[in-house]
């Protein structure tokens, strides 16, 4: 697998894995607000944001993950390719840019909150609404723990 920059060109597959994965993982978001929420993330994948996409050996786009300032302003991973690392090389490659490293996460998206909690986030507030003002409330977490990043053990 490799991370690198988006390009203008990737904004169409970046907004297909943006919403399969928002359809497969944010089932508390309403049809309309997805609907809504669609073109600003078009202007956003299509702006000069520091995007990294992942990709597999083929070139095939995984996933992406948004950076600014220390921030993950965004990590979105097709369905289909969730739960096989790609998240935590993601959180990997944003460490390697930022010494510190925060990140926003939907309370009720409660796979983002372990993913980041197993890669050594911790909640250091919280927030009523999100970014738009809409009632999805948003954990405000800090990486605590900068060393692991580790996939955890797996059992036969």
């Amino acid at each position: 697998m490799i991370i690198r920059r988006a390009t203008p060109a990737d904004c169409e597959v970046l907004l297909d894995r943006w919403l399969r994965s928002v359809q497969a993982t944010h089932t508390f978001v309403s049809p309309e607000d997805i609907e809504q929420m669609t073109p600003q993330v078009r202007t956003y994948l299509a702006s000069d944001a520091e995007i990294w996409a992942a990709c597999d050996d083929a070139g095939t786009v995984l996933g992406f993950m948004g950076l600014s300032e220390g921030k993950i302003d965004s990590m979105f991973l097709a369905p289909e390719f969730m739960g096989r690392g790609v998240g935590r090389q993601m959180v990997r490659h944003a460490q390697s840019q930022w010494a510190d490293l925060t990140v926003d996460v939907n309370e009720q998206n409660e796979a983002a909150t372990r993913f980041y909690e197993a890669c050594g986030f911790v909640v250091t507030g919280r927030s009523e609404l999100d970014e738009q003002g809409r009632p999805y409330p948003l954990l405000h977490m800090k990486l605590i723990a900068p060393t692991l990043v580790r996939p955890p053990e797996r059992r036969p």
